[in-house]
């Protein structure tokens, strides 16, 4: 193994932080307060931070920073200063999801090395490129790309000079991230705002399998996958963790950091991973990177497996013996706390003490001598000490010139004039470059960027006449019956369309009226399929909820409109598509309410769009959502599951909340609400603010009860719009069973 691999761990709290730097971590990341995707963890103070940035530094270990959420409209001003405080600082790289923040890294944070989330879903070599116009460095890659999608994708990111990441412990979500709303609905917790309280693990009522907990899945474990992943080229080897304490952290590097170890001396694989079984786990399952999604990824149990397993591994036969289990494993994760506390307790976080001593005498230069536990410099003046006049350089006046230095990452302990003459000055504008010149040599001899004032964005003047509608369909019996010249019309694509390529290709021709609305994930042949589609048809717009189509639309001069499932929710998002991709129009997303709506400003020339009608898809997954539910008699999905098999179930929590089970041909399994989003409101609140309402008449049986065909839907929503607003009662009663919880609560 010629490269080095990285371990990336996850940084909770301090003391995670330092025993991952004790097991040999090559890189942290970890967040602050505000802005990052996991707020239950206990996160980081800024001082904290620029503490952690020393430490870490000391021991030749990366500190990442998480901000990697979606941003709202009103928090940007908070954004630019928590930016503008940690750009003069060693951090090594921020992870982001939201797209205005990837934009205002680019054009005014060049400096920060810009990592893309998870939460990105990176899957296919166009999001790649649309990342890399952005100016990453870095993508940590969908959790459900197997072994040889990793490797094909590494391949052509190093051609882009991308770094790839990719996670190999920790908990696996039933869904691709980015895309799950569960949460969102059920309590206003959202995941893409870092608060997901994971109703996928909830207990449901007892399924016709038998099952209590049917979305659970075991635990991720790559561990005797590391050769497969060094074959791959990935960069950096990912720990989900933040919300899980030290030992933990500790022991899941420490067994990475042998097992990489011992791979790279003797190219073999090391065949006990008992340790990892010692903190929380559920069991493990290597099953995404195996290419062997199925029944054996589930665990009908949430909590964790390690007594169970050692049970198992002792062979228990009676209770007696499951608690001698259970208080050996105690002594052992006491023990560990000791040792771990042991080794990091004089690990200090404290912020780098400076001392300043100065030395002049009447005309010769000022030297100032500064000094920290790590480096001693000088700095002299160009110009000459003079005699004191009206301003005499005393202690008071240098405390005030020096107080700038102090940081998140330093203080200053001591300042010293004894070694100067006394009743002397020298110029301010000295004073000030003798500063920056210390303040230079403390930032690692960088200059130190002044702070970046976004320009005032101005509101589109834009203002339609008229709300057009627009509606989406899924099937072509819905062509024929949803005809009409008056509305937009989306033809939705299916995730997997290598066979179905020259049929959607002749129904888009045949059909020009026809939008393409391409979908949020497509993995890397049907992606290809999708590019070969646009270049036959050539349309003349498209909708698309995937980044890589809308780099190749953008690539081609398509106009494309970016879909809900992107989570535009800020004005910056909006003008990183149109400047930097050609973007013409964006769906804003269905998480906001009202208030958080309200001051989106469109760049000029540019169209907003909103569904008001849906059913609410809560979350997409990879997995067979039937296996553990109403059944399947596959054990492991193949490759007909994707592109054939048609379904749809229903299941109920304990709570009595109904959810809808979907799956369509071509598209991969679904979790719905048993109600539609139907909102009303918003036309009323927002009277020409957007170019068109959407509404969805694709096929996914929810329980909402209609007795209307689809051509009744649509005039009914064109009248209704044509009223602008009005007697909203119209809508409601032909449409029973329904919310706008979303846009009530927002994010």
């Amino acid at each position: 193994m010629n490269k080095k691999l990285e371990i990336l761990a996850p940084g909770g709290d301090v003391d995670s932080i330092k025993a991952a730097i004790y097991a040999g971590a090559g890189a942290i990341y970890c967040g602050i307060e505000k802005f990052n995707a996991r707020t239950s963890a206990t996160n980081l103070t800024l001082d904290e931070l620029g503490g952690i940035l020393t430490l870490a530094h000391q021991y030749d270990c990366k500190i990442f920073l998480t901000l990697n959420i979606v941003i709202l409209e009103q928090e940007i001003a908070d954004l630019i200063r928590l930016l503008n405080t940690l750009i003069n600082t060693k951090l090594d790289g921020i992870i982001v999801q939201d797209l205005g923040l990837f934009y205002i890294l680019s054009k005014y944070f060049k400096r920060v090395e810009v990592h893309a989330s998870t939460q990105v879903n990176t899957h296919n070599s166009g999001q790649i490129k649309f990342l890399q116009k952005l100016g990453v460095k870095r993508t940590n890659f969908s959790r459900e790309l197997s072994l040889p999608e990793i490797k094909q994708l590494t391949t052509f990111a190093h051609s882009k000079d991308i770094e790839t990441e990719v996670f190999v412990h920790g908990s696996y979500c039933i869904g691709f991230s980015g895309l799950c709303y569960m949460s969102s609905l059920s309590g206003g917790n959202s995941g893409n705002r870092g608060r997901c309280a994971q109703p996928c693990r909830d207990q449901y009522q007892q399924t016709t399998q038998k099952v209590n907990y049917p979305f659970n899945l075991k635990d991720n474990s790559a561990f005797y996958d590391l050769g497969g992943l060094v074959d791959a080229g990935v960069d950096s080897l990912k720990i989900e963790g933040r919300i899980k304490k030290a030992d933990y952290v500790y022991t899941v590097v420490n067994s990475w950091k042998k097992q990489i170890e011992h791979f790279s001396h003797s190219g073999s694989i090391l065949t006990d991973n008992s340790d990892l079984y010692k903190v929380f786990n559920r069991d493990f399952s290597n099953a995404y990177l195996a290419d062997r999604v199925g029944q054996d990824m589930f665990i009908d149990n949430p909590r964790s497996h390690t007594t169970k397993h050692f049970s198992k591994v002792q062979d228990c036969k009676t209770e007696q013996d499951v608690e001698a289990v259970k208080q050996v494993l105690y002594n052992e994760q006491e023990n560990l706390f000791a040792k771990i506390y042991s080794s990091t307790v004089s690990m200090s976080i404290e912020k780098i003490a400076v001392k300043i001593d100065l030395y002049g005498e009447l005309g010769r230069p000022l030297k100032i001598v500064v000094k920290t536990k790590f480096e001693q410099f000088e700095v002299v003046s160009s110009g000459t000490l003079v005699p004191a006049q009206k301003y005499c350089l005393d202690l008071h006046s240098i405390n005030k010139r020096m107080v700038s230095l102090n940081s998140i990452e330093f203080k200053i302990e001591h300042i010293s004039l004894d070694g100067l003459a006394e009743n002397l000055f020298i110029s301010f504008k000295e004073q000030t470059a003798l500063r920056n010149k210390i303040a230079y040599m403390l930032n690692g001899k960088r200059d130190i960027l002044p702070a970046v004032e976004l320009p005032k964005r101005v509101r589109n003047k834009f203002q339609p006449d008229k709300t057009k509608l627009s509606i989406l369909i899924s099937s072509m019996q819905d062509i024929a019956e949803c005809n009409d010249s008056t509305i937009d019309i989306f033809f939705k694509i299916p995730n997997s369309l290598v066979s179905r390529r020259t049929e959607l290709t002749n129904i888009f021709i045949d059909n020009r009226n026809l939008i393409p609305w391409f979908p949020a994930v497509l993995m890397e042949n049907s992606f290809i399929a999708s590019i070969e589609i646009l270049r036959v048809v050539k349309p003349n717009l498209i909708v698309t909820n995937n980044l890589g189509i809308a780099y190749e639309a953008s690539a081609l001069g398509i106009l494309w409109i970016a879909g809900p499932f992107l989570n535009i929710t800020n004005s910056l998002s909006l003008q990183c598509l149109q400047e930097r991709f050609n973007c013409c129009g964006a769906f804003i997303s269905n998480e906001l309410k009202k208030n958080q709506i309200a001051n989106i400003k469109a760049p000029e020339n540019f169209k907003l769009y909103y569904s008001i009608y849906h059913p609410i898809s809560l979350l997409t997954s990879k997995q067979c959502l039937f296996l553990t539910t109403s059944g399947c008699h596959k054990q492991v999905m193949d490759s007909t599951c994707l592109s054939s098999c048609a379904k749809n179930s229903e299941i109920t929590n304990i709570h009595d909340e109904d959810f809808i089970i979907n799956k369509r041909s071509g598209e991969y399994n679904s979790i719905y609400s048993d109600k539609n989003f139907l909102n009303t409101e918003i036309v009323s609140d927002f009277p020409q603010r957007f170019f068109s309402f959407m509404v969805d008449l694709s096929d996914i049986k929810t329980k909402v009860e209609k007795d209307l065909a689809k051509k009744e839907q649509i005039n009914l929503f064109k009248k209704f719009l044509a009223r602008s607003g009005e007697e909203p009662h119209l809508v409601h009663n032909k449409f029973c069973n329904t919310t706008n919880v979303q846009y009530v609560r927002g994010i």
